[in-house]
């Protein structure tokens, strides 16, 4: 379906010689039109950021609501506002079924004085927008409707009740039961299921598992179990295009701290540009002005989502890179992480599909560097320890190691074996002389009894390092 939202929205760019873009009723971006302009004014703070960050603040939708988008039914011209990183007006097509508002279709505007779109042209780009309306509208019934087989699905036991509730879902999503789907698994979620997710065929909201520590050297256990989780049972087109479901995972992903997003806005709408454009991105980081300062609006075609870094894939580590760098600050265990199952065609495989979604995001938070989205293929050894089960790993020879007291000698333990047991690549990464590297490895074996020069107390250890993280 993410096609056909594209197809449509290519209609209304073509109908109205503007790069057009696409946002549900929560100001999350669907699909936006291409953009080859010179003009800078056209890649304003506002769009640059939407268009990036896919999300905007609660502020940037109640700014543009207050021009009456939502009880609108006809086209809605929007002024500029230099001072808040808006360069040029906006268009608001306000997309609609039955007269509920479902989403809005935004453009850029001429400039005053100059001739706008054509009347009629207008009328055509509307009933455009009427027909993705009645796509949005059945997309968000459909999830609707599955939510129960779905959890059903997620939360029956193995055996008779698992296989009656994959053929009750097959049996509601009808020939789309056997196409290309990922399952995906957000936690912690903080309420109820969103009102719609971009190419899901279901969603709903299970009870959460996990349990462990965060960071080895905390006391297992202190990553704290329970709460909920976001399920989304996204459809694919093909096994090799995860794009989209990557994509659509990442605007439900809360936004990073907001000196984070000014300096994405600044960066976007300052990069190269001339004085009045960097002027503006600095306005935006300061004013008080909800479009640029915020992570602006969807505007003239763009919709800010979370000022988070790479919202489109999982952040990985090139391969042989370690951990963490020595001095980052321990994962936090209650952050938000998404996971991302292998495709299944079929629903047969999907509860096990379930379980690498919940896998995936369990060590987004164990390893910061495979998230904040990461998909099971790439969490490496996360793969059969989040297999382990949900509870903490607590063998005898690590757990003096776990202890708080020790946990830079737990953190020595873990960088060296990441490094293949290389003392030199170990002493580099963690900053400290070798000789002290020594030092602190014979504690770490005063303290386990283990022998760091056996292969298999070194997978012991590993192991359970690694398993300590886990939440």
């Amino acid at each position: 379906m993410k096609g056909d939202y594209q197809d449509l929205v290519d209609e209304i760019s073509a109908l109205l010689g503007a790069p057009a873009t696409l946002e549900n009723r929560d100001f999350r971006l669907i699909a936006f039109g291409a953009h080859d302009s010179d003009d800078d004014l056209a890649m304003d703070p506002v769009r640059t950021r939407s268009i990036l960050t896919r999300q905007s603040t609660a502020a940037v939708r109640s700014w543009f609501e207050g021009f009456g988008i939502a009880r609108a039914t006809g086209p809605v011209r929007i002024p500029a506002a230099p001072d808040a990183g808006v360069f040029r007006g906006r268009i608001c097509l306000p997309v609609r079924y039955r007269g509920i508002v479902q989403g809005y279709v935004w453009l850029l505007d001429q400039e005053p004085g100059a001739p706008g779109p054509d009347p009629a042209a207008l009328s055509a780009a509307m009933e455009v927008a009427q027909r993705i309306g009645v796509l949005l509208a059945e997309e968000a019934k459909a999830g609707a409707d599955l939510s129960r087989e779905f959890q059903a699905v997620l939360t029956a036991g193995r055996g008779w009740q698992q296989d009656m509730a994959v053929a009750a879902l097959r049996a509601a999503l009808g020939p789309a039961g056997d196409g290309l789907h990922a399952a995906v698994c957000v936690a912690p979620w903080p309420g109820e299921a969103p009102a719609s997710v971009p190419g899901a065929a279901a969603v709903c909201v299970v009870p959460r598992r996990g349990g462990g520590a965060g960071e080895p050297g905390e006391a297992p256990g202190t990553g704290g179990a329970g709460g909920l989780a976001l399920a989304v049972l996204l459809r694919l087109r093909s096994t090799d295009a995860l794009a989209p479901a990557l994509t659509a995972v990442a605007r439900l992903l809360p936004r990073a701290p907001e000196p984070a997003a000014a300096a994405v806005g600044a960066g976007a709408g300052a990069g190269g540009a001339g004085p009045r454009r960097q002027a503006a991105a600095r306005t935006s980081a300061g004013a008080s002005a909800p479009a640029a300062g915020v992570g602006g609006p969807t505007g003239a075609s763009a919709r800010p989502a979370s000022a988070r870094p790479a919202t489109t894939g999982p952040a990985t580590a090139a391969p042989g890179t370690v951990g963490a760098p020595a001095g980052t600050s321990p994962a936090d265990p209650h952050r938000m992480t998404a996971g991302v199952a292998d495709p299944v065609r079929g629903l047969a495989d999907l509860p096990a599909a379930w379980e690498q979604a919940v896998a995936a995001a369990r060590a987004a938070v164990a390893e910061p560097r495979l998230g904040p989205v990461a998909q099971w293929s790439r969490i490496g050894p996360y793969r059969l320890l989040a297999s382990l089960g949900a509870d903490p790993v607590d063998d005898p020879s690590a757990r003096p190691l776990l202890a708080p007291a020790h946990r830079e000698l737990a953190r020595t333990a873990e960088v060296f074996l990441d490094c293949a047991g290389q003392a030199g690549r170990a002493a580099a990464a963690l900053g400290i002389h070798r000789q002290t590297l020594y030092y602190r490895l014979g504690r770490v074996e005063q303290l386990t009894g283990l022998d760091l020069d056996a292969g298999e107390d070194r997978l012991l250890l590993h192991m359970a390092l690694k398993a300590s993280r886990l939440a």
